[in-house]
Protein backbone atom coordinates (compact mmCIF):
# COMPACT_ATOMS: atom_id res chain seq x y z
CA UNK A 1 0.00 0.00 0.00
CA UNK A 2 0.99 3.70 -0.71
CA UNK A 3 2.28 5.06 2.53
CA UNK A 4 -0.78 8.74 1.54
CA UNK A 5 -4.08 7.83 0.68
CA UNK A 6 -6.36 10.67 -0.32
CA UNK A 7 -9.83 10.73 1.33
CA UNK A 8 -13.59 11.42 0.01
CA UNK A 9 -15.30 12.55 2.95
CA UNK A 10 -15.48 16.30 2.05
CA UNK A 11 -16.85 15.41 -1.28
CA UNK A 12 -20.17 14.04 0.12
CA UNK A 13 -20.86 16.73 3.18
CA UNK A 14 -19.26 14.43 5.95
CA UNK A 15 -17.48 16.15 9.15
CA UNK A 16 -17.93 14.47 12.59
CA UNK A 17 -17.27 17.81 14.16
CA UNK A 18 -19.51 20.95 12.43
CA UNK A 19 -22.61 20.24 10.90
CA UNK A 20 -21.86 23.78 8.98
CA UNK A 21 -18.95 23.10 7.81
CA UNK A 22 -20.44 19.89 6.21
CA UNK A 23 -23.23 21.59 4.25
CA UNK A 24 -20.20 24.05 3.30
CA UNK A 25 -18.67 21.58 1.32
CA UNK A 26 -21.79 19.24 -0.12
CA UNK A 27 -22.57 22.86 -1.90
CA UNK A 28 -19.24 23.37 -3.38
CA UNK A 29 -18.47 19.78 -4.34
CA UNK A 30 -22.13 19.45 -5.83
CA UNK A 31 -20.10 20.50 -9.00
CA UNK A 32 -17.77 17.20 -10.21
CA UNK A 33 -15.32 20.36 -11.16
CA UNK A 34 -14.56 21.05 -8.05
CA UNK A 35 -14.03 17.33 -7.02
CA UNK A 36 -11.49 16.64 -9.96
CA UNK A 37 -9.67 20.06 -9.04
CA UNK A 38 -9.03 18.92 -5.99
CA UNK A 39 -8.30 15.46 -6.83
CA UNK A 40 -5.74 16.71 -9.52
CA UNK A 41 -4.38 18.53 -6.71
CA UNK A 42 -3.59 15.92 -4.78
CA UNK A 43 -2.34 13.37 -7.59
CA UNK A 44 0.07 16.12 -8.82
CA UNK A 45 1.36 16.44 -5.06
CA UNK A 46 2.42 12.58 -5.67
CA UNK A 47 -0.75 11.20 -3.78
CA UNK A 48 -1.96 8.36 -6.54
CA UNK A 49 -4.39 6.58 -4.17
CA UNK A 50 -8.09 7.63 -3.77
CA UNK A 51 -9.55 6.13 -0.87
CA UNK A 52 -13.54 6.54 -1.55
CA UNK A 53 -17.20 5.26 -0.85
CA UNK A 54 -19.28 3.99 -3.35
CA UNK A 55 -21.27 6.74 -3.57
CA UNK A 56 -23.11 7.44 -6.92
CA UNK A 57 -21.17 10.96 -7.55
CA UNK A 58 -17.62 8.62 -7.36
CA UNK A 59 -19.10 7.01 -10.81
CA UNK A 60 -18.83 10.11 -11.84
CA UNK A 61 -15.14 10.27 -10.96
CA UNK A 62 -14.62 7.11 -12.38
CA UNK A 63 -15.81 7.05 -15.99
CA UNK A 64 -13.91 10.85 -16.12
CA UNK A 65 -10.30 9.15 -14.92
CA UNK A 66 -11.40 6.42 -17.64
CA UNK A 67 -11.69 8.97 -20.11
CA UNK A 68 -7.87 10.31 -19.19
CA UNK A 69 -6.18 6.88 -18.79
CA UNK A 70 -2.68 9.22 -19.79
CA UNK A 71 -3.28 11.73 -17.23
CA UNK A 72 -4.32 9.55 -14.60
CA UNK A 73 -1.50 6.76 -15.28
CA UNK A 74 -0.66 6.06 -11.68
CA UNK A 75 -4.15 6.22 -9.66
CA UNK A 76 -5.58 3.65 -7.52
CA UNK A 77 -8.67 3.32 -5.96
CA UNK A 78 -9.47 1.80 -2.55
CA UNK A 79 -12.98 1.12 -2.88
CA UNK A 80 -15.35 1.15 0.72
CA UNK A 81 -18.28 -0.58 0.58
CA UNK A 82 -21.16 0.03 1.29
CA UNK A 83 -22.58 3.28 1.26
CA UNK A 84 -25.31 2.72 3.62
CA UNK A 85 -26.72 6.28 2.94
CA UNK A 86 -27.45 4.82 -0.99
CA UNK A 87 -29.43 1.97 -0.04
CA UNK A 88 -31.31 3.70 3.06
CA UNK A 89 -32.06 6.42 0.55
CA UNK A 90 -33.10 3.92 -2.62
CA UNK A 91 -35.49 1.90 -0.06
CA UNK A 92 -37.20 4.96 1.32
CA UNK A 93 -37.58 6.59 -2.28
CA UNK A 94 -38.16 3.29 -4.44
CA UNK A 95 -39.30 0.97 -2.00
CA UNK A 96 -37.94 -2.29 -1.49
CA UNK A 97 -38.19 -4.25 -4.14
CA UNK A 98 -37.70 -1.22 -7.06
CA UNK A 99 -35.04 -0.50 -4.56
CA UNK A 100 -33.13 -4.27 -5.33
CA UNK A 101 -33.74 -3.85 -9.07
CA UNK A 102 -31.73 -0.92 -9.33
CA UNK A 103 -29.16 -2.05 -6.95
CA UNK A 104 -28.19 -5.61 -8.33
CA UNK A 105 -26.28 -5.74 -11.30
CA UNK A 106 -28.95 -7.36 -13.47
CA UNK A 107 -32.31 -7.91 -14.13
CA UNK A 108 -31.93 -11.49 -14.46
CA UNK A 109 -30.26 -11.75 -10.92
CA UNK A 110 -33.49 -9.78 -9.89
CA UNK A 111 -35.85 -12.22 -11.38
CA UNK A 112 -34.10 -15.32 -10.04
CA UNK A 113 -34.30 -13.22 -6.33
CA UNK A 114 -38.02 -12.96 -6.73
CA UNK A 115 -38.48 -16.38 -8.04
CA UNK A 116 -36.04 -18.14 -5.40
CA UNK A 117 -38.50 -16.34 -2.53
CA UNK A 118 -37.26 -16.11 1.22
CA UNK A 119 -35.09 -19.45 0.74
CA UNK A 120 -33.02 -16.90 -1.00
CA UNK A 121 -32.44 -14.90 1.71
CA UNK A 122 -31.99 -17.38 4.46
CA UNK A 123 -30.21 -20.44 2.66
CA UNK A 124 -27.56 -18.59 0.10
CA UNK A 125 -26.56 -15.70 2.18
CA UNK A 126 -23.00 -16.42 0.57
CA UNK A 127 -24.51 -15.69 -3.06
CA UNK A 128 -26.22 -12.74 -1.97
CA UNK A 129 -23.19 -10.88 -0.79
CA UNK A 130 -21.30 -11.79 -3.61
CA UNK A 131 -23.88 -10.30 -6.05
CA UNK A 132 -23.99 -7.23 -3.90
CA UNK A 133 -20.21 -6.67 -3.41
CA UNK A 134 -20.02 -7.10 -7.60
CA UNK A 135 -22.73 -4.53 -7.79
CA UNK A 136 -20.88 -2.06 -5.18
CA UNK A 137 -17.64 -2.49 -8.07
CA UNK A 138 -19.46 -2.04 -10.87
CA UNK A 139 -18.78 1.71 -10.76
CA UNK A 140 -14.63 0.90 -10.90
CA UNK A 141 -14.80 -1.43 -14.26
CA UNK A 142 -11.37 -0.72 -15.79
CA UNK A 143 -10.14 0.69 -12.82
CA UNK A 144 -6.98 -0.38 -10.71
CA UNK A 145 -8.47 -1.66 -7.26
CA UNK A 146 -5.64 -3.52 -5.26
CA UNK A 147 -7.51 -2.88 -1.96
CA UNK A 148 -10.90 -2.96 -1.31
CA UNK A 149 -12.52 -2.41 1.81
CA UNK A 150 -15.86 -3.03 4.54
CA UNK A 151 -17.36 -0.35 5.17
CA UNK A 152 -16.94 0.50 8.95
CA UNK A 153 -20.68 0.47 9.68
CA UNK A 154 -21.29 -2.75 8.16
CA UNK A 155 -17.69 -4.12 9.71
CA UNK A 156 -19.19 -2.87 13.15
CA UNK A 157 -22.65 -4.06 12.80
CA UNK A 158 -21.33 -7.66 12.30
CA UNK A 159 -19.33 -7.54 15.03
CA UNK A 160 -21.61 -6.49 17.63
CA UNK A 161 -23.70 -9.50 16.41
CA UNK A 162 -21.39 -12.16 16.43
CA UNK A 163 -21.54 -12.76 12.77
CA UNK A 164 -18.13 -13.60 11.71
CA UNK A 165 -18.36 -15.60 8.60
CA UNK A 166 -19.09 -12.67 6.58
CA UNK A 167 -15.59 -11.21 7.07
CA UNK A 168 -14.68 -15.03 5.49
CA UNK A 169 -16.95 -14.44 2.76
CA UNK A 170 -16.33 -10.67 1.59
CA UNK A 171 -12.16 -11.53 2.09
CA UNK A 172 -12.64 -14.50 -0.24
CA UNK A 173 -14.72 -13.15 -2.54
CA UNK A 174 -12.25 -10.04 -2.77
CA UNK A 175 -9.48 -12.29 -3.60
CA UNK A 176 -10.99 -14.27 -5.85
CA UNK A 177 -12.67 -11.78 -8.26
CA UNK A 178 -10.96 -9.08 -7.71
CA UNK A 179 -7.18 -9.77 -6.90
CA UNK A 180 -7.04 -7.40 -4.18
CA UNK A 181 -6.19 -6.72 -0.74
CA UNK A 182 -9.22 -7.23 1.28
CA UNK A 183 -9.86 -4.40 4.17
CA UNK A 184 -11.48 -3.31 7.43
CA UNK A 185 -12.86 -0.27 8.48
CA UNK A 186 -13.63 -0.52 12.17
CA UNK A 187 -14.03 1.98 14.98
CA UNK A 188 -13.39 -1.13 17.55
CA UNK A 189 -9.88 -1.98 16.16
CA UNK A 190 -9.08 -5.08 19.09
CA UNK A 191 -12.51 -6.40 18.57
CA UNK A 192 -12.20 -6.78 15.05
CA UNK A 193 -8.04 -7.99 15.38
CA UNK A 194 -9.66 -10.45 17.48
CA UNK A 195 -12.31 -11.80 14.92
CA UNK A 196 -10.08 -11.91 12.46
CA UNK A 197 -7.94 -13.52 13.52
CA UNK A 198 -10.00 -16.16 14.86
CA UNK A 199 -11.63 -16.61 11.13
CA UNK A 200 -8.16 -17.59 9.75
CA UNK A 201 -7.78 -14.08 8.16
CA UNK A 202 -3.72 -13.29 8.41
CA UNK A 203 -2.11 -10.29 8.75
CA UNK A 204 -5.42 -8.21 7.81
CA UNK A 205 -5.64 -4.61 6.21
CA UNK A 206 -7.53 -2.52 8.75
CA UNK A 207 -8.49 1.05 8.54
CA UNK A 208 -9.73 2.34 12.04
CA UNK A 209 -9.59 6.19 13.70
CA UNK A 210 -6.02 6.48 14.98
CA UNK A 211 -5.39 10.20 16.79
CA UNK A 212 -3.76 11.84 19.80
CA UNK A 213 -7.14 12.71 21.55
CA UNK A 214 -9.07 9.44 21.10
CA UNK A 215 -11.40 10.49 19.17
CA UNK A 216 -13.99 8.13 18.21
CA UNK A 217 -11.12 4.89 19.41
CA UNK A 218 -13.21 2.66 21.02
CA UNK A 219 -10.11 1.62 24.11
CA UNK A 220 -8.57 4.67 24.04
CA UNK A 221 -5.43 5.74 23.25
CA UNK A 222 -3.16 3.63 24.85
CA UNK A 223 -4.64 0.13 23.84
CA UNK A 224 -4.53 1.12 20.24
CA UNK A 225 -0.81 1.67 20.75
CA UNK A 226 -0.33 -1.18 22.64
CA UNK A 227 -2.81 -2.89 19.63
CA UNK A 228 -0.92 -1.46 16.82
CA UNK A 229 3.05 -2.28 18.20
CA UNK A 230 2.46 -6.18 19.14
CA UNK A 231 -0.45 -7.44 16.59
CA UNK A 232 0.36 -8.68 12.80
CA UNK A 233 -1.46 -6.35 10.54
CA UNK A 234 -1.20 -3.64 7.99
CA UNK A 235 -2.59 -0.36 9.96
CA UNK A 236 -4.03 2.38 7.83
CA UNK A 237 -5.33 5.57 9.98
CA UNK A 238 -8.15 7.74 9.54
CA UNK A 239 -9.06 10.69 11.23
CA UNK A 240 -6.15 11.39 12.16
CA UNK A 241 -6.74 15.32 12.91
CA UNK A 242 -10.08 14.30 14.59
CA UNK A 243 -12.15 16.15 12.40
CA UNK A 244 -9.82 18.95 12.55
CA UNK A 245 -9.64 19.73 16.54
CA UNK A 246 -5.32 18.62 16.41
CA UNK A 247 -3.38 20.83 14.10
CA UNK A 248 -1.88 19.35 10.99
CA UNK A 249 1.78 19.29 12.75
CA UNK A 250 0.51 17.40 15.77
CA UNK A 251 -1.94 14.80 14.28
CA UNK A 252 0.70 14.08 11.79
CA UNK A 253 3.95 13.76 14.26
CA UNK A 254 1.34 11.93 16.25
CA UNK A 255 0.56 9.16 13.82
CA UNK A 256 4.43 9.23 12.29
CA UNK A 257 5.97 8.16 15.29
CA UNK A 258 4.38 4.34 15.43
CA UNK A 259 6.39 2.86 12.85
CA UNK A 260 3.94 0.27 12.39
CA UNK A 261 1.24 2.40 10.88
CA UNK A 262 1.79 1.51 7.22
CA UNK A 263 -1.01 4.35 5.89
CA UNK A 264 -2.52 7.31 6.19
CA UNK A 265 -5.61 8.46 5.00
CA UNK A 266 -7.21 12.02 5.15
CA UNK A 267 -9.55 14.11 3.68
CA UNK A 268 -8.65 18.39 2.82
CA UNK A 269 -10.85 20.88 0.81
CA UNK A 270 -8.29 22.93 -0.44
CA UNK A 271 -5.24 22.39 -2.34
CA UNK A 272 -2.62 23.99 0.51
CA UNK A 273 -4.32 21.68 3.23
CA UNK A 274 -3.13 18.67 0.74
CA UNK A 275 0.47 20.15 0.43
CA UNK A 276 0.72 21.03 4.11
CA UNK A 277 0.02 17.65 4.97
CA UNK A 278 1.87 15.52 2.42
CA UNK A 279 5.17 18.06 3.29
CA UNK A 280 4.10 16.74 7.51
CA UNK A 281 4.07 12.88 6.51
CA UNK A 282 6.61 13.25 4.62
CA UNK A 283 8.97 15.50 6.94
CA UNK A 284 8.48 12.80 9.81
CA UNK A 285 8.87 9.84 7.97
CA UNK A 286 12.35 11.43 6.95
CA UNK A 287 13.33 11.86 10.68
CA UNK A 288 12.65 8.17 11.45
CA UNK A 289 14.67 6.84 8.47
CA UNK A 290 17.50 9.32 9.75
CA UNK A 291 17.47 8.09 12.91
CA UNK A 292 15.93 10.72 14.93
CA UNK A 293 14.38 9.43 18.47
CA UNK A 294 10.65 8.75 18.05
CA UNK A 295 8.89 11.37 21.04
CA UNK A 296 7.20 9.48 24.25
CA UNK A 297 3.83 8.37 23.59
CA UNK A 298 1.42 11.06 24.66
CA UNK A 299 -0.25 8.52 27.20
CA UNK A 300 3.18 7.66 28.47
CA UNK A 301 3.95 11.45 29.06
CA UNK A 302 0.60 12.14 31.24
CA UNK A 303 -0.87 13.72 28.83
CA UNK A 304 -3.70 11.56 27.54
Amino acid sequence: MDRILFGDNQFFGINHMSEEKARSQAMRFGDLREIIDLLDAAYDAGIHVFMCTTHDRVAEICAHVRLHPERYSKLEFYPCMPYAHKYANAVTEHGMIDALKRLLPTEGVFSALVRGGVSVATRDVEGMARLLIDAEMKMFSGLRTPVIFLQNVVTDLLLGMGVKDAFRIFADHVRERYNAEPGFITMNLPHLLDVLEEMGIPNPVVCANINKIGFRMCGGTKLYEEEIASRRFRPVAMSVLASGAISPREAIEYVCRQKEIQSIVFGASSKQHIREIKQHIDDFDSRAKNGVAPVMPLHEAGVV
